[in-house]
This record gives structure tokens, sequence and C-alpha cells, in this order.
């Protein structure tokens, strides 16, 4: 790996501050307040992203540390809570945000003698020595990383503030959406709750469980690999699956995360345990009213599916893919809102999604290929992390890379799995190329 030296750290504070006028603390009544959403255990997880340049376009004369930096200040005055820290409130054990005069966030700058190209435009770089930096390469580029507590904000939440950040780095005064906080209010639990919804079959309360992770930490190393997904391949599976189940429809989603969780436990011995798939939904268009456009907060609900890994293995493909349908299907307001009711009745019990977790996320269709900084789109969005909705071997689905403004058909998943069952995983993954048999 090319040397990479690490040359600043600065806080950047918001360059108006959201708490002039006030001593000490933020007032307490006016502490921004998280939504059950936001404090949800099994997301009790720092996500970190890695957003990679290609230089070129920009003003040569502007050092990218220098406008991302300038930039993020003036973003700040408007999402001032991630100047912020986290710390649990004394009753109730839940996430709050601390805000006082004089915080900030901490951003390195690092350069780097190698070039993107030498390094593979960082695909296979998984030290923790990019989080948190603006490292400026030989060859012009540079990358982004970022490091953000997912109370904050989800993966449309962070594209929400990037995208405000990229606007005033290109000259805009303010962000074209205006953000919006009111989580508490907007996605409150009912008074009294009540879960008319029945979630104790895929949630369970465990004790005062803070990290719903650590229980099931030790039980071996977790390695991540990228297994490229051709549109071809996809719409071959995806025509298989609707001939063989003679009258369903399946969407891309669908498709892949039925192969992926069925490789997962093909790839290893299958037993009669149980095991569940969880993803997250939005419910931006969900609700009535749907949420503000620039509502910034988590805005989706994790979905369950569940089976045993036996049955996983030995049934059609299109019946899980069926499964996961079913599983949508039922997320209505009523199981949002249900879910929001049982975090207020059961946060302090400890809820957990239990083990033998396979979570899911789509990131395709979040945006985080369009934040425009001044020197075009990144040509690739990576994730460096390993925890999510309770699962320790998450799969994240990410636009595939563009480099020299070419893009290629398809995507990637991102596959998080256990180091002993990744190879056998690798051969059951080759199966895309020739699905007729796993149908």
């Amino acid at each position: 790996m090319q040397e990479v030296e690490t040359i600043e750290t600065i806080l950047v504070l918001p360059s108006a501050s959201p708490f002039s006028g006030f001593h000490g603390d933020y007032p307490r009544e006016e502490t921004p307040r998280f939504s059950h959403l936001d404090t949800d255990r099994n997301l009790d997880v720092t996500v970190r992203t890695l957003r990679i340049y290609a230089g070129g376009g920009g003003p040569a004369a502007l050092d990218p540390f220098n406008a991302i930096t300038g930039a993020l200040s003036k973003a700040l005055s408007s999402y001032y809570p991630l100047a912020g820290s986290l710390r649990r409130r004394s009753a109730g054990d839940r996430l709050e945000v601390y805000c006082a005069e004089g915080q900030g966030v901490p951003v390195t700058r690092a350069s780097s003698r190698g070039t993107l190209a030498a390094l593979n435009y960082l695909d296979d770089l998984g030290s923790a020595m990019v989080e948190r930096l603006v490292t400026l390469f030989a060859c012009g580029g540079f990358s982004l990383g970022m490091c953000v507590h997912h109370s904050f904000c989800d993966g449309a939440g962070s594209t929400l503030f990037l995208s405000a950040v990229a606007e005033i780095a290109r000259g805009a005064v303010t962000p074209a959406v205006e953000p919006v906080w009111d989580r508490a209010a907007l996605l409150g639990p009912r008074r009294p709750p009540r879960t008319e919804v029945d979630l104790t079959p895929v949630l369970r309360t465990a004790g005062r469980l803070s990290d719903p992770y650590g229980a099931r930490d030790g039980g071996g190393a977790v390695v991540r690999e990228y297994f490229h997904v051709s549109d071809v391949c996809l719409e071959r599976l995806r025509t298989q699956l609707q001939e063989a189940s003679g009258s369903s429809s399946f969407t891309t989603f669908e498709v892949l995360v039925a192969f992926i969780w069925k490789a997962r436990f093909a790839a290893r011995v299958p037993t009669g345990e149980k095991v569940k798939l969880a993803f997250s939904m939005s419910i931006r268009r969900l609700l009535k009213p749907g949420l503000p456009a620039g509502y910034w907060g988590n805005s989706c609900v994790p979905v369950y599916a569940q089976t045993t890994a036996g049955e996983l293995v030995a049934r059609p493909l299109w019946e899980t893919a069926q499964l996961i349908k079913k599983s949508k299907r039922g997320v209505t307001e009523e199981y949002v809102r249900s879910f929001i009711d049982f975090q207020e009745l059961h946060y302090a019990d400890g809820i957990t999604a239990g083990e033998n977790v396979s979570g899911f996320t789509d990131w395709r269709h979040l945006g985080h290929s369009a934040v425009d900084f001044g020197w075009g789109s990144p040509v690739s969005v990576l994730s460096l992390s390993f925890k999510l909705l309770g699962s320790l071997e998450p799969c994240l689905l990410l636009p595939y890379p563009s480099v020299g403004g070419v893009k290629n058909g398809g995507f990637r998943a991102l596959v998080c799995l256990a180091m002993d069952a990744m190879p056998a995983f690798r051969e059951e993954m080759k199966g895309l190329a020739g699905v007729e048999s796993r149908v």
C-alpha cells in the first residue's frame, strides 16, 4: 500500500454559531431530540463511507481540502447537531445530542505519493487510515472519508447533508433544500403507545443490552468482498424466477437478495436453526402526510423475513424471493407506528433482532454518486462498515465505479462474511452467470 501522510487535523466550527446568545450548554428545552427510529439499538453503529474523486475539471488554484472544509463550516450552521456529540440520558438510556459552544467536526488532511489508478481506486483499501480523511493523491484526485453515527442520519439523510456541503462548495449561498429536524414530532410514539402489528416474532428483548452486536462478537474474523452483478445475468435470473413462480413479478432487490441470502447458507452446513433476513425500507412516501423533503433523520424501518437454514437452501429460489416480497407488503403505516411504539415500550429492556441475521441495504438510488464539490461526481463510493441492522455480516448494493467517465452495466454487492465461509460463498456466487440449476 502506498504511504499516506497525515498533515493536520482541524476542528471545523459552524460559520454562524447556532449557539450564539447562550452560555454553557445549549438550553435543555432546545436540545434537538432524536426519533425512536434514530435510537433503534440495532442502528447503534458508526457508518463509515469513502468517496473517490478522480480530480480534474475543478478550479486549478483551489485545494479540495480548503473548499470542502469551508463549505462544511457554512453547512454546519444549518446542520448544527452534527457539530455536537452523543451521550446517553441518565433516565431511559436513550441517545441524545449534546450541543455547546465551541463544538465542531474534526477533519484530517492527508496526502499520498501514489495515484488512484495504482491503488485500484481504493477498492481494496480497508484501512482505518481513510476514516475522516481528505486525502490528496499524486494524480490530482482525492478521497473523502466520512464517519457519522447512524442516529444522526441514514443513507438518504447523509446524502442531503453532503449535497448541501457540495452546493456551497460550488458557490451556493445556502442549500437548495432546507434541512428539517422535527424528529420527535414527526416520528414520535403515539399516546398511549400501542402495537397493532405484533413484532415479537422478529424482535426480542434481552435485558439492558446496550450493544446488540457485542453478545455475538468473537465468532470468527469477518471479511468483505465485492461481487460484480451484471444487468444481463440479473435479468436472466429475474425472468427464470418469474416463469418458475407462474405469476409473480420480482424486483431487482428481491431477486438478488434472495440469491445472496441462499448462497450465504449454502456455503455453510445447512441446519435447522432459525435464520433471519433484515433490510431497510423507506417510509418517506408511506406516511400520510409524507416526510418533508428536507428531513434528514432516519426515514427507514427494518423489515424482516425468517426461515430455517435448511429450508432456505432446499427451497426453490423463487419461493425465497416471494417471501421477501411478502415481507415488504406487510410494511404499512400501522407497521411503522407499531415499530416506533415498540421502541417506546421496550427500549429499556434492550431490543435485538437476535442471532443469524443477514442484513441488506441498497445504496444504488440514494444519490451517493451525485455529490459534486466542483471536481465532478465521485468515481466510486465505498462502505467501510461491518455492522448494520443487527447483523455482523451485512451486504450493501452499491453503484458501479465510473472511471474515465465510463459506467459499467450493473452494480456491485459488497458482502461481509465469516472468513472461513467466503471461499465456498464465492463459488456459489459464480452461479449468477449460469442460474438455470438454481431456480
